[in-house]
């Protein structure tokens, strides 16, 4: 079995920004681990997202997975994570990397050079939520003088979420964590971990769905990772797979409005979809190949609440602690 501290929740761009709290205070009563928002453009901004998931909940840490350099100004960023990590001391994970290429593409935000402005502004970071003051020009931004009227207390836990080698490294030498994007197989996980060094945490983002039918549970992931697949198509999330030559070659095929065919073995490869007891073997192999915690992203998002159910009672471990923590919640009677 596994441990539910080693699993946590991702929500994000299918849920509605109205049903984030309800659905994050049932995480925490199940005994999840952690919780993560993910900013996908154009759904719900990030930080309004990770107040709501914090808002609700009184424990568990909550990420933010995550925030693009090239949106928001290190000043303006730094600012928002250290209100957020004086009025949640010690559980805010705020994640930061490049983001989507597309988005920035649309928004003409795609810094010149993606990997120096990331490692210039997680220290500007640092410096500023550490009370510091910045006077910095930097490849891209500029900074005179700056500094938080109200810094916190502890500095949070600043995560880098990073899918190449290059972005890989510098997340393992300048972050608190390193988070991964869905499709992160296990071959995957395996080379990210031998990348990193072994003090370097890891938490890999993984599309999910449970059902006593393996084939309903792998049609409620195909659309999702044939998207993605398309996206990563060139990047060593598919590159570092058994099937990327051929992922690859059917993606060049492909026209522009056709929809990538997605066999199940290449959900088995890139997302968690099956029976309870497979759900369990699968998430076990990517803990195994070197994550420490896995984000679950449940399919379809509008059966949340009983993707959630079936998570916690027939695929992980039930602990004393967990139920514990679930009966002195709000709601745990309910």
């Amino acid at each position: 079995m596994i441990p539910s501290d080693k699993i946590g929740i991702v929500f994000g761009s299918l849920t509605p920004p109205e049903q984030l709290t309800a659905g994050a205070a049932l995480a925490e009563r199940l005994g999840l681990g952690e919780l993560w928002f993910s900013e996908d453009c154009f759904f719900t901004g990030g930080l309004s997202g990770l107040t709501q998931l914090l808002s609700a909940t009184r424990e568990i840490p909550v990420g933010l997975g995550l925030a693009s350099i090239a949106t928001r100004h290190p000043a303006v960023l730094a600012m928002e994570f250290a209100g957020l990590a004086r009025t949640y001391p010690g559980r805010v994970r705020a994640g930061i990397g490049l983001g989507g290429r597309g988005w920035l593409e649309q928004m003409g935000l795609l810094p010149r050079r993606p990997l120096t402005a990331l490692a210039e502004t997680t220290d500007i970071l640092r410096e500023l939520l550490a009370g510091a003051t910045v006077d910095r020009e930097t490849d891209t931004h500029t900074l005179s003088g700056i500094q938080l009227s109200f810094p916190p207390a502890t500095p949070p836990e600043l995560w880098i979420g990073a899918v190449n080698e290059r972005g890989l490294r510098l997340a393992g030498e300048k972050a608190d964590g390193v988070l991964l994007s869905v499709l992160a197989g296990p071959a995957y996980v395996r080379w990210v971990r031998e990348l990193l060094p072994r003090h370097a945490p890891i938490t890999a983002f993984v599309l999910t769905a449970i059902d006593e039918d393996e084939r309903v549970a792998r049609d409620a992931v195909r659309a999702a990772v044939a998207m993605f697949l398309r996206a990563e198509s060139a990047s060593a999330l598919v590159g570092k797979s058994p099937y990327a030559k051929e992922i690859r070659t059917a993606v060049a095929e492909l026209a522009p409005s056709e929809q990538l065919p997605v066999p199940d073995a290449w959900i088995d490869e890139f997302a968690v979809a099956g029976t309870p007891a497979q759900v369990r073997t699968r998430l076990t192999a990517l803990l195994d190949a070197g994550a420490n915690s896995l984000g679950l992203w449940l399919f379809p998002p509008e059966h949340l609440d009983d993707q959630l159910h079936r998570l916690a009672s027939e695929v992980l471990t039930s602990s004393a602690a967990a139920s514990a923590r679930s009966d002195a919640l709000p709601g745990a009677a309910e």
